[in-house]
Protein backbone atom coordinates (compact mmCIF):
# COMPACT_ATOMS: atom_id res chain seq x y z
CA UNK A 1 0.00 0.00 0.00
CA UNK A 2 1.36 3.26 -0.86
CA UNK A 3 0.58 5.86 1.56
CA UNK A 4 0.95 9.82 1.80
CA UNK A 5 1.96 11.27 5.25
CA UNK A 6 1.07 14.73 6.10
CA UNK A 7 3.77 15.95 8.77
CA UNK A 8 4.27 18.87 10.77
CA UNK A 9 7.04 18.72 12.82
CA UNK A 10 4.69 18.49 15.45
CA UNK A 11 4.61 14.95 18.06
CA UNK A 12 1.24 13.80 16.55
CA UNK A 13 2.43 13.45 13.04
CA UNK A 14 5.81 12.33 14.24
CA UNK A 15 3.89 9.09 16.55
CA UNK A 16 2.01 8.27 13.10
CA UNK A 17 4.62 7.92 10.97
CA UNK A 18 6.49 5.76 13.94
CA UNK A 19 3.33 3.47 14.14
CA UNK A 20 2.88 3.41 10.38
CA UNK A 21 6.59 2.22 10.61
CA UNK A 22 5.79 -0.50 13.24
CA UNK A 23 3.01 -2.10 11.49
CA UNK A 24 5.34 -2.55 8.12
CA UNK A 25 4.50 0.66 6.13
CA UNK A 26 7.01 2.84 4.34
CA UNK A 27 4.76 6.24 4.12
CA UNK A 28 5.99 9.10 1.85
CA UNK A 29 6.26 12.15 4.20
CA UNK A 30 5.00 15.60 2.91
CA UNK A 31 5.23 19.07 4.96
CA UNK A 32 2.71 20.95 3.75
CA UNK A 33 3.93 25.06 3.05
CA UNK A 34 0.89 27.72 3.75
CA UNK A 35 0.61 31.57 4.67
CA UNK A 36 -1.55 34.15 3.67
CA UNK A 37 0.41 35.75 0.80
CA UNK A 38 3.56 35.91 -1.03
CA UNK A 39 4.33 39.56 0.17
CA UNK A 40 3.56 38.04 3.76
CA UNK A 41 6.52 37.06 5.82
CA UNK A 42 4.83 35.92 8.65
CA UNK A 43 3.10 32.11 7.82
CA UNK A 44 3.29 28.56 9.21
CA UNK A 45 6.45 27.72 7.75
CA UNK A 46 9.10 27.33 10.30
CA UNK A 47 12.56 26.33 10.10
CA UNK A 48 12.21 24.53 13.02
CA UNK A 49 9.53 22.37 11.61
CA UNK A 50 11.11 21.44 8.50
CA UNK A 51 13.88 20.77 10.15
CA UNK A 52 12.27 18.31 12.71
CA UNK A 53 10.22 16.81 9.79
CA UNK A 54 14.09 16.53 7.77
CA UNK A 55 15.12 14.72 11.21
CA UNK A 56 12.21 12.31 11.55
CA UNK A 57 12.84 11.18 7.36
CA UNK A 58 16.51 10.71 8.11
CA UNK A 59 15.25 8.32 11.32
CA UNK A 60 12.46 6.30 9.45
CA UNK A 61 14.50 5.98 6.29
CA UNK A 62 11.47 7.91 4.43
CA UNK A 63 11.48 10.48 1.51
CA UNK A 64 10.25 13.73 2.05
CA UNK A 65 9.16 16.75 0.05
CA UNK A 66 7.74 20.01 0.90
CA UNK A 67 4.64 20.57 -0.69
CA UNK A 68 3.69 24.67 -1.54
CA UNK A 69 0.04 25.33 -1.25
CA UNK A 70 1.17 29.37 -0.35
CA UNK A 71 -1.20 30.57 -2.89
CA UNK A 72 -4.19 28.10 -2.88
CA UNK A 73 -4.24 28.63 0.65
CA UNK A 74 -4.63 32.54 0.98
CA UNK A 75 -7.17 32.28 -2.21
CA UNK A 76 -9.50 29.59 -0.62
CA UNK A 77 -8.98 29.94 3.40
CA UNK A 78 -7.65 33.41 4.08
CA UNK A 79 -10.50 34.02 1.41
CA UNK A 80 -12.97 32.61 2.67
CA UNK A 81 -12.19 33.85 6.17
CA UNK A 82 -12.13 37.50 5.79
CA UNK A 83 -15.21 37.40 3.68
CA UNK A 84 -16.98 35.76 6.49
CA UNK A 85 -15.49 38.53 8.91
CA UNK A 86 -16.81 41.00 6.76
CA UNK A 87 -20.07 39.82 6.61
CA UNK A 88 -20.19 39.68 11.25
CA UNK A 89 -19.90 35.90 10.72
CA UNK A 90 -17.54 33.81 13.04
CA UNK A 91 -15.28 31.85 10.32
CA UNK A 92 -13.54 28.68 11.29
CA UNK A 93 -10.74 28.60 8.84
CA UNK A 94 -8.99 25.13 10.30
CA UNK A 95 -11.88 23.62 9.17
CA UNK A 96 -11.73 24.94 5.14
CA UNK A 97 -7.91 24.15 6.15
CA UNK A 98 -8.45 20.66 5.95
CA UNK A 99 -11.10 20.50 3.01
CA UNK A 100 -9.82 22.13 0.85
CA UNK A 101 -6.23 22.24 1.50
CA UNK A 102 -4.70 19.19 3.18
CA UNK A 103 -7.80 16.75 1.87
CA UNK A 104 -8.72 18.64 -0.96
CA UNK A 105 -5.75 20.51 -2.78
CA UNK A 106 -2.64 18.23 -1.48
CA UNK A 107 -5.72 15.50 -3.07
CA UNK A 108 -5.65 16.72 -6.29
CA UNK A 109 -2.07 17.60 -6.58
CA UNK A 110 -0.26 14.80 -4.96
CA UNK A 111 -2.59 12.67 -2.42
CA UNK A 112 -4.47 10.95 -6.06
CA UNK A 113 -0.78 8.83 -6.55
CA UNK A 114 -1.35 7.37 -3.40
CA UNK A 115 -3.90 4.80 -1.82
CA UNK A 116 -4.34 6.08 1.76
CA UNK A 117 -3.45 9.53 3.14
CA UNK A 118 -2.57 9.62 6.74
CA UNK A 119 -2.41 12.51 9.38
CA UNK A 120 -1.72 13.32 12.93
CA UNK A 121 -5.49 13.96 13.44
CA UNK A 122 -7.53 12.47 16.90
CA UNK A 123 -10.33 11.24 15.06
CA UNK A 124 -11.15 7.08 14.04
CA UNK A 125 -13.10 5.72 10.89
CA UNK A 126 -15.52 2.98 11.26
CA UNK A 127 -16.60 0.95 8.48
CA UNK A 128 -21.08 0.67 8.72
CA UNK A 129 -22.96 -1.36 5.82
CA UNK A 130 -19.93 -1.21 3.78
CA UNK A 131 -19.38 2.64 3.58
CA UNK A 132 -16.48 4.55 5.49
CA UNK A 133 -17.66 6.77 8.65
CA UNK A 134 -15.59 9.29 10.39
CA UNK A 135 -15.59 8.63 14.29
CA UNK A 136 -14.45 10.12 17.34
CA UNK A 137 -11.19 9.45 19.20
CA UNK A 138 -11.40 8.22 22.59
CA UNK A 139 -9.49 11.54 23.87
CA UNK A 140 -12.65 14.08 24.42
CA UNK A 141 -10.19 16.24 24.88
CA UNK A 142 -8.39 16.29 21.88
CA UNK A 143 -10.56 14.54 19.73
CA UNK A 144 -10.80 16.56 15.62
CA UNK A 145 -14.18 15.72 13.76
CA UNK A 146 -15.52 18.98 14.71
CA UNK A 147 -12.44 20.17 12.54
CA UNK A 148 -12.74 17.77 9.65
CA UNK A 149 -16.74 18.33 9.32
CA UNK A 150 -16.42 19.67 6.05
CA UNK A 151 -14.86 16.85 4.68
CA UNK A 152 -16.67 14.30 2.20
CA UNK A 153 -17.04 10.64 1.69
CA UNK A 154 -13.98 10.70 -0.59
CA UNK A 155 -11.81 12.34 1.67
CA UNK A 156 -12.75 10.35 4.84
CA UNK A 157 -12.75 6.96 2.73
CA UNK A 158 -8.67 7.59 2.14
CA UNK A 159 -7.60 8.70 5.46
CA UNK A 160 -5.85 6.80 7.43
CA UNK A 161 -5.52 8.13 11.14
CA UNK A 162 -2.48 6.20 12.77
CA UNK A 163 -3.03 7.38 16.53
CA UNK A 164 -6.73 8.33 16.29
CA UNK A 165 -7.11 5.35 18.67
CA UNK A 166 -5.16 6.79 21.69
CA UNK A 167 -5.23 9.28 24.31
CA UNK A 168 -2.74 12.40 24.06
CA UNK A 169 -0.98 11.18 27.30
CA UNK A 170 0.02 7.58 25.04
CA UNK A 171 0.95 9.53 22.23
CA UNK A 172 3.92 11.43 24.43
CA UNK A 173 4.77 8.58 25.97
CA UNK A 174 5.28 6.85 22.73
CA UNK A 175 7.23 9.41 21.42
CA UNK A 176 9.53 9.30 24.48
CA UNK A 177 9.99 5.82 24.05
CA UNK A 178 10.95 5.91 20.40
CA UNK A 179 13.36 8.92 21.65
CA UNK A 180 11.45 11.46 19.25
CA UNK A 181 12.86 14.95 18.72
CA UNK A 182 10.00 16.15 19.51
CA UNK A 183 8.87 13.98 22.43
CA UNK A 184 7.98 16.96 24.22
CA UNK A 185 7.27 19.62 22.09
CA UNK A 186 3.95 22.40 22.78
CA UNK A 187 0.88 21.72 20.39
CA UNK A 188 0.56 24.34 17.96
CA UNK A 189 -1.71 27.27 19.05
CA UNK A 190 -4.31 29.81 17.35
CA UNK A 191 -4.68 30.50 13.72
CA UNK A 192 -1.89 28.65 11.62
CA UNK A 193 -1.87 31.29 8.77
CA UNK A 194 -0.88 34.14 11.31
CA UNK A 195 1.92 32.64 13.09
CA UNK A 196 2.48 35.41 15.89
CA UNK A 197 0.28 37.86 14.19
CA UNK A 198 -2.63 38.89 16.25
CA UNK A 199 -5.74 38.04 14.41
CA UNK A 200 -7.32 41.83 15.52
CA UNK A 201 -4.32 43.21 14.11
CA UNK A 202 -4.54 40.78 10.48
CA UNK A 203 -8.29 41.95 10.46
CA UNK A 204 -7.47 45.37 10.66
CA UNK A 205 -5.32 45.41 7.86
CA UNK A 206 -7.41 43.64 5.70
CA UNK A 207 -10.95 44.85 6.23
CA UNK A 208 -10.14 48.54 7.99
CA UNK A 209 -12.18 49.91 10.73
CA UNK A 210 -15.79 50.53 10.64
CA UNK A 211 -16.59 52.36 13.69
CA UNK A 212 -20.07 52.12 15.61
CA UNK A 213 -22.36 52.38 18.27
CA UNK A 214 -22.32 49.58 21.44
CA UNK A 215 -25.49 49.42 23.30
CA UNK A 216 -26.38 47.32 26.62
CA UNK A 217 -29.04 44.88 25.37
CA UNK A 218 -31.23 45.52 27.91
CA UNK A 219 -31.41 48.71 28.15
CA UNK A 220 -30.60 49.87 24.61
CA UNK A 221 -28.01 52.60 26.34
CA UNK A 222 -24.85 53.77 24.20
CA UNK A 223 -22.24 52.62 26.51
CA UNK A 224 -19.40 53.10 23.82
CA UNK A 225 -17.84 52.76 20.04
CA UNK A 226 -16.82 49.85 18.24
CA UNK A 227 -14.11 49.78 15.56
CA UNK A 228 -15.70 47.20 13.14
CA UNK A 229 -18.61 44.15 13.77
CA UNK A 230 -15.61 42.06 12.66
CA UNK A 231 -13.47 41.85 15.52
CA UNK A 232 -16.19 40.71 18.08
CA UNK A 233 -17.53 37.46 17.72
CA UNK A 234 -20.70 35.95 19.81
CA UNK A 235 -20.04 35.02 23.78
CA UNK A 236 -16.61 37.16 23.66
CA UNK A 237 -15.64 38.57 27.02
CA UNK A 238 -11.83 39.35 26.83
CA UNK A 239 -10.35 41.95 24.96
CA UNK A 240 -13.52 44.60 24.53
CA UNK A 241 -12.08 47.19 26.72
CA UNK A 242 -15.34 49.15 27.28
CA UNK A 243 -16.29 50.94 30.38
CA UNK A 244 -18.18 49.59 33.52
CA UNK A 245 -17.57 45.90 32.66
CA UNK A 246 -16.73 43.08 32.56
CA UNK A 247 -19.12 43.16 29.36
CA UNK A 248 -20.03 40.29 27.00
CA UNK A 249 -20.85 40.35 23.84
CA UNK A 250 -24.57 38.98 22.75
CA UNK A 251 -25.80 39.94 19.64
CA UNK A 252 -24.58 42.19 16.16
CA UNK A 253 -27.06 43.89 14.09
CA UNK A 254 -25.30 44.50 10.76
CA UNK A 255 -27.52 46.61 9.07
CA UNK A 256 -27.52 49.43 11.99
CA UNK A 257 -24.03 48.69 12.54
CA UNK A 258 -24.50 47.58 16.37
CA UNK A 259 -22.87 45.60 19.08
CA UNK A 260 -24.88 44.38 21.69
CA UNK A 261 -23.39 43.73 24.97
CA UNK A 262 -24.42 42.50 28.53
CA UNK A 263 -23.20 42.39 31.56
CA UNK A 264 -23.99 38.70 31.90
CA UNK A 265 -25.76 35.52 29.79
CA UNK A 266 -29.66 36.11 31.09
CA UNK A 267 -31.14 32.83 29.49
CA UNK A 268 -34.07 34.22 28.58
CA UNK A 269 -31.75 37.39 26.64
CA UNK A 270 -29.14 35.57 25.13
CA UNK A 271 -29.04 31.89 25.66
CA UNK A 272 -30.64 30.07 22.46
CA UNK A 273 -32.37 26.73 22.89
CA UNK A 274 -32.56 26.28 18.89
CA UNK A 275 -30.15 26.39 15.58
CA UNK A 276 -30.93 27.05 12.45
CA UNK A 277 -29.13 25.78 9.64
CA UNK A 278 -29.87 26.67 6.09
CA UNK A 279 -28.39 23.55 4.71
CA UNK A 280 -26.33 20.54 6.16
CA UNK A 281 -23.26 18.63 4.66
CA UNK A 282 -23.12 14.62 5.41
CA UNK A 283 -19.72 13.39 4.71
CA UNK A 284 -20.69 10.22 4.04
CA UNK A 285 -24.63 10.01 3.44
CA UNK A 286 -27.47 11.40 4.97
CA UNK A 287 -27.85 8.80 7.84
CA UNK A 288 -31.80 9.85 7.88
CA UNK A 289 -33.77 8.51 4.85
CA UNK A 290 -37.42 9.31 6.10
CA UNK A 291 -37.97 13.26 5.54
CA UNK A 292 -39.05 15.53 7.69
CA UNK A 293 -38.47 13.39 10.59
CA UNK A 294 -37.57 14.45 13.76
CA UNK A 295 -34.20 12.86 15.16
CA UNK A 296 -31.92 12.26 18.12
CA UNK A 297 -28.55 13.69 17.94
CA UNK A 298 -25.70 15.10 19.84
CA UNK A 299 -23.67 18.32 18.70
CA UNK A 300 -20.84 20.83 19.03
CA UNK A 301 -21.07 24.52 18.14
CA UNK A 302 -17.29 24.77 19.89
CA UNK A 303 -14.19 22.91 20.09
CA UNK A 304 -14.52 21.30 23.63
CA UNK A 305 -15.15 17.82 24.94
CA UNK A 306 -18.45 17.97 25.93
CA UNK A 307 -21.15 17.32 23.46
CA UNK A 308 -24.90 18.72 23.74
CA UNK A 309 -27.96 16.85 22.89
CA UNK A 310 -31.21 17.89 21.06
CA UNK A 311 -33.49 16.53 17.77
CA UNK A 312 -32.92 17.84 14.73
CA UNK A 313 -35.36 17.98 11.83
CA UNK A 314 -35.44 19.06 7.99
CA UNK A 315 -37.63 21.54 7.13
CA UNK A 316 -40.10 21.65 3.90
CA UNK A 317 -37.62 24.67 2.76
CA UNK A 318 -35.01 21.96 3.23
CA UNK A 319 -33.06 24.08 6.15
CA UNK A 320 -32.30 22.41 9.01
CA UNK A 321 -33.46 23.23 12.75
CA UNK A 322 -31.76 22.05 15.86
CA UNK A 323 -33.70 21.96 19.17
CA UNK A 324 -31.22 21.63 22.44
CA UNK A 325 -32.08 19.95 25.37
CA UNK A 326 -30.58 22.66 27.06
CA UNK A 327 -30.35 26.61 26.03
CA UNK A 328 -26.46 27.43 25.07
CA UNK A 329 -24.74 30.94 25.04
CA UNK A 330 -22.38 32.17 22.38
CA UNK A 331 -24.10 30.77 19.66
CA UNK A 332 -22.55 32.80 16.61
CA UNK A 333 -23.69 33.14 12.75
CA UNK A 334 -20.96 31.57 10.77
CA UNK A 335 -20.14 29.02 13.04
CA UNK A 336 -20.37 24.98 12.22
CA UNK A 337 -22.78 22.90 13.81
CA UNK A 338 -21.53 19.54 13.98
CA UNK A 339 -23.64 16.59 14.16
CA UNK A 340 -22.99 13.57 15.67
CA UNK A 341 -24.99 9.86 16.29
CA UNK A 342 -26.97 9.93 19.71
CA UNK A 343 -23.42 8.18 21.69
CA UNK A 344 -21.50 11.51 20.02
CA UNK A 345 -19.29 7.92 18.20
CA UNK A 346 -20.10 9.05 13.93
CA UNK A 347 -19.87 12.27 13.18
CA UNK A 348 -22.37 12.61 10.57
CA UNK A 349 -21.42 16.14 9.30
CA UNK A 350 -22.33 20.12 9.82
CA UNK A 351 -24.59 23.16 9.31
CA UNK A 352 -23.28 26.55 9.43
CA UNK A 353 -25.41 28.31 11.63
CA UNK A 354 -27.67 30.99 10.18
Amino acid sequence: MQIAALVSGGVDSAVSVHLLKEQGYDPHLFYIKIGPDKDTEWNCTSEEDVEICQWLSKKYGLRLDVIDLHREYWDKVVGYTMEKARQGLTPNPDVMCNKLIKFGCFEEYVGKDFDKTATGHYATTDVVNGKTWLATSPDPVKDQTDFLCQIDSLQVSKLMFPIGHLWKHEVRELAEKAHLLNASRKDSQGICFLGNIDFREYIKKNLGENPGDVREIETGKIIGTHQGLWFYTIGQRKGLGFSGGPWFVVKKNLKRNILFVSHGYDPERVYKNHLDMESMHFITENPWQDSFATHRVTFKIRHTPEYLAGNIQQLPDHSWHLEADEKIHGVAPGQFCVIYDENHHLCYGSGEIS
